[in-house]
């Protein structure tokens, strides 16, 4: 048996970028920050943080381009992924990235204007069970 399960809890670094590939299949790509901070030896508090590719297909990608912009923090469920390809001069390059199977947002955002600030419903929560890359769109609301 093998598992590979990644849990996130972190701030977008930029806002999510949708497209349309073969057959109008929609997905997301956006980075997530996870920091740590710890006290070193000598007192000084040291920050560590780690940016992550973040992919979202099909539903959980329209999802992703509707409401996640840069700063909002998430919660998110997937699997580590590594692809390589070929650049512009022939070099292969290795990519990591984490195909979320679940976005929750989580905390404030501000809505735009001076009404203060809007709290996201936890029926804003969206999941994706299969991400197989088929042509079906198997987005699924769970309401926890």
């Amino acid at each position: 048996m093998s598992v590979n399960k990644v849990i996130l809890v972190g701030n977008v670094g930029k806002d999510a970028e949708v497209r349309h590939i073969d057959n109008g299949v929609a997905v997301a790509t956006f980075s997530l920050a996870t920091s740590e901070t710890y006290t070193a030896k000598n007192g000084e508090k040291v920050t560590n943080t780690e940016w992550h590719n973040i992919v979202a297909w099909r539903g959980l990608a329209e999802f992703a381009g509707k409401y996640i912009q840069k700063g909002r923090q998430l919660f998110i469920e997937g699997q580590i992924r590594t692809r390589s390809y070929d650049d512009k001069d022939g070099v292969k390059k290795y990519i990591t990235e984490i195909v979320a199977n679940s976005i929750q947002l989580l905390g404030r955002k501000e809505n735009g204007s001076n009404t203060g600030e809007e709290y996201q419903k936890p029926e804003e929560k969206m999941s994706v069970e299969d991400n197989n890359f088929s042509a079906g769109d198997v987005a699924d609301d769970l309401p926890f």
